[in-house]
């Protein structure tokens, strides 16, 4: 049944692909400008004290491209070259990473991000997610523990070996019979740390699954831990860098990206906890002066930027004041500083005893 919803899905779209492209045409023959209107999503402002409605999914506007400026010529031009792509593969049944349709004409495009936006705007068109259209990202993430699943035939059983590094799939959309005898979901945001869980058998006395993005996480590892948590139910937990860039990524993860806020729904954790490394985790886990660094002008900015979201002070005030804290204290350090005690600290002490107390922000 699944397979044929699918066969009728891309049946469909192929069907509205063919219904643009000719009502493009027929205004062509007859000497009018087609007018594409591309609708406009984001799921936060820079006003925190803003009555705003951005964590809902409609709509924030609209923008009409027409020929008729000339500024928007060359945006048609490469949404109607990418579209003819998107074609081909939806009809030939076959799968294609962004960077595959760069290539296909690299001197047309100029630069990936052509390529970035037009999908972008293929998307919001047809009201559909990038894996509607064949278009995969090239996996980066990682897991490891108390699962298994099948993705497209290929089976998957982290249980056989629950400190043993997986690929994160990148058909998400053909994950199938996940089974888990896990009690929750870590992630965490750096590989390095990934393999110090791995090395110390994290897994092995610690009944989760474990996910990294490996940094910034892609749209498979977001869109698999997705999956995770609406087939298992289970509570997630999120372990970053206390520094700028960690809060960018735990802040993805729970409230999605602005680049892709018009598929924000199959994208987010919004059930996400926060379980450090807080800036107060230096004193109370009692990280020496010499590991801590200071922020940086552009940390500075960054921070100062973060604050102004308005989903901080609707949905997570204290996450905000963390952040604050931060910025006043104007210091950051990684999670790997609580190596300092101990090589396995953080496996053996810092995240259990956060588990335990439940010592995550939500």
């Amino acid at each position: 049944m699944e397979g044929n919803f699918q066969i009728s899905e891309t049946t469909n779209l192929l069907r509205k692909i063919k219904e643009f492209t000719r009502s493009i045409v027929e205004d062509l023959a007859e000497g009018k400008s087609p007018e594409i209107a591309i609708n406009r999503f984001r799921n936060y402002c820079n006003d925190p004290e803003a009555d705003c409605f951005c964590s809902s999914d409609e709509p924030k506007g609209r923008e009409i491209l027409t020929l008729r400026k000339r500024s928007q010529t060359y945006r048609i031009d490469m949404l109607l070259r990418v579209l003819l792509i998107v074609q081909q593969l939806l009809q030939e049944n076959r799968h294609g990473s962004k960077r595959d349709i760069y290539y296909m004409h690299p001197s047309a495009f100029k630069a990936q991000s052509v390529v970035d936006r037009a999908i972008a705007d293929i998307c919001i068109l047809f009201q559909c997610s990038r894996y509607n259209l064949n278009v995969v990202s090239v996996g980066n993430g990682l897991v490891m523990g108390w699962l298994k699943f099948r993705e497209a035939g290929r089976k998957f059983d982290c249980l056989s070996s629950l400190n043993t590094a997986f690929p994160v799939p990148v058909l998400v959309e053909e994950v199938e019979d996940i089974v888990s005898l896990a009690e929750y979901i870590l992630v965490v945001e750096k590989e390095t740390v990934f393999q110090r869980l791995a090395n110390d058998m994290f897994c092995k006395t610690n009944r989760c699954i474990v996910v990294t993005g490996r940094g910034y996480p892609d749209v498979s590892t977001r869109r698999f831990l997705r999956l995770l948590m609406e087939k298992l139910q289970l509570p997630v937990h999120c372990l970053v860098d206390c520094d700028p860039y960690g809060f960018e990524i735990l802040a993805t993860y729970r409230f999605g990206s602005m680049q892709m806020a018009y598929d924000i729904e199959s994208l987010r954790a919004p059930e996400m906890k926060w379980l450090g490394a807080f800036p107060s985790d230096s004193e109370i886990y009692g990280v020496p002066q010499q590991c801590l660094l200071p922020l940086t002008e552009e940390d500075k900015k960054r921070t100062e930027a973060m604050l102004l979201r308005c989903y901080l002070k609707r949905e997570m005030p204290q996450w905000r004041l963390e952040l604050e804290t931060m910025l006043k204290r104007g210091v950051k350090f990684e999670i790997e500083a609580l190596s300092v005690h101990s090589l396995s600290f953080l496996s053996e002490v810092y995240i259990p005893s956060k588990i335990r107390s439940e010592g995550s922000f939500h």
